[in-house]
């Protein structure tokens, strides 16, 4: 490890900046992947035909906040030298709104819209500023095995919170209580682990940056200013088209496995767990393996392997066919959102890089727009075809491909 770090660097403190995804992941894996948006759609929206595009418009109006906002915050914070501050605040404001979402009951749509916006919108901000301080912990030539170790730790805390959930649920289950009953629990449980493991994170992780004077004017003034960045630009492009389609997997997993599939919450937790099991070894292996191949071959790969795993799932007919497909999912997805961060680090200007990481939410997060929101406008007026929406999910990745032979690394 000491080999791939900075000087002045430690150990500890690059364990606790990696513990940070393991704190956050749980909110992706239980909220938005595996149990709250199919408890959206089948209880709080009560199984209406609107009730998935329900979903997708409330986690847009969520990332349309990041994408309006951050931008400028990153750009304050490189100014302020105050990136450890924003962190902090985030992380509270995500804890929070998801404690609050264990009172979204049947119709209570408002309060279930208001918690999930708020709260991805804070676990938007800290999973941004959490990334920028990856390139002053990690040498150039390592930060593609850095930023690995951060994923595949961040997979495993997504392991403990879902096993957590899980074993709940089924102690509910036994008892025969409701989804109105235990599900609330299971986003209780997942404030409390990424409240306690973000504490490492924000007690020994250091603050390098200094205070410098003011460079940008705003949001637009830097989505201008960027085409001068050629490399980081084409880079942003395809990473607005490979997120959509990672995206949709990440949101929409749970509602195809019980929509097209025919899951039990129960079952869908099960797998979810399983795919964190390969989207760790995904992230902890392919960093090195990035790290060895070049930053855009590797990404090539994953692209390709996304396009399979769309291909498969739309296809399945069976559960194991659905199976192979979900885990082919989780490998990629671990390697492909570390490859990306370690790429916009690489490329990013030293002295402006959460202001660029700002810029790399933005795109990211209009991704998270693009995506889900084409699937569930797609299933809207297909009568919930989720199988022909699954299916053109891998246009995206065709596109991210072409525009990945524009990054000159």
């Amino acid at each position: 490890m000491t080999t791939s770090l900075n000087d002045g660097v430690k150990k500890r403190e690059v364990l606790a900046w990696a513990s940070y995804d393991f704190a956050n992941s749980g909110y992706t894996t239980v909220v938005l992947t595996a149990v709250f948006n199919a408890y959206f759609v089948n209880v709080v929206a009560q199984g209406t035909a609107w009730a998935t595009f329900a979903w997708t418009l409330a986690l847009s109006l969520s990332y349309a906040l990041v994408m309006l906002t951050l931008p400028s915050l990153g750009a304050w914070a490189d100014q302020h030298a105050a990136k450890k501050k924003v962190l902090v605040l985030s992380t509270l404001g995500c804890i929070l709104a998801t404690a609050a979402l264990a009172w979204a009951q049947p119709g209570m749509l408002a309060l279930a819209v208001l918690a999930i916006v708020l709260s991805n919108w804070c676990y938007s901000i800290g999973e941004t500023f959490i990334a920028a301080f990856l390139p002053e912990l990690a040498r150039p030539e390592a930060l593609g095995r850095v930023s690995g170790w951060g994923w595949g730790i961040g997979y495993l805390g997504g392991l403990l919170c879902l096993g957590l959930c899980l074993a709940y649920v089924f102690h509910a289950q036994a008892r025969s209580l409701p989804a109105t009953h235990y599900v609330p629990v299971t986003m209780l449980i997942v404030a409390a682990v990424y409240g306690v493991a973000a504490l490492p994170t924000l007690l020994l992780l250091q603050e390098r940056a200094q205070p410098r004077a003011a460079q940008s004017l705003g949001l637009w003034h830097l989505l201008r200013e960027v085409r001068q960045f050629h490399a980081f630009y084409w880079l942003l492009w395809c990473a607005l088209f490979y997120q959509a389609g990672i995206a949709v997997v990440i949101t929409l997993a749970a509602i195809y496995a019980q929509e097209v599939m025919g899951f039990t919450t129960a079952k869908t937790m099960m797998l979810i767990l399983a795919v964190n099991i390969t989207a760790a070894i995904g992230a902890f292996s392919f960093g090195y393996a990035q790290d060895a191949l070049g930053h855009r071959r590797a990404l090539a790969l994953t692209l390709w392997a996304w396009l399979a795993m769309t291909t498969l799932a739309a296809l399945s007919q069976s559960e194991l066919a659905f199976w192979v497909a979900a885990n082919l999912a989780g490998l990629c997805m671990g390697s492909s959102q570390s490859a990306g961060r370690a790429m916009a680090g690489l490329l990013a200007p030293s002295e402006r890089r959460a202001e660029f990481y700002g810029l790399w939410a933005f795109a990211t997060r209009l991704s998270f727009i693009l995506g889900p929101l084409t699937y569930g406008t797609l299933t809207l007026v297909t009568n919930n075809n989720h199988r022909l929406a699954i299916g053109l999910t891998g246009v995206f990745f065709l596109i991210a491909l072409g525009l990945l032979r524009r990054v000159r690394m």
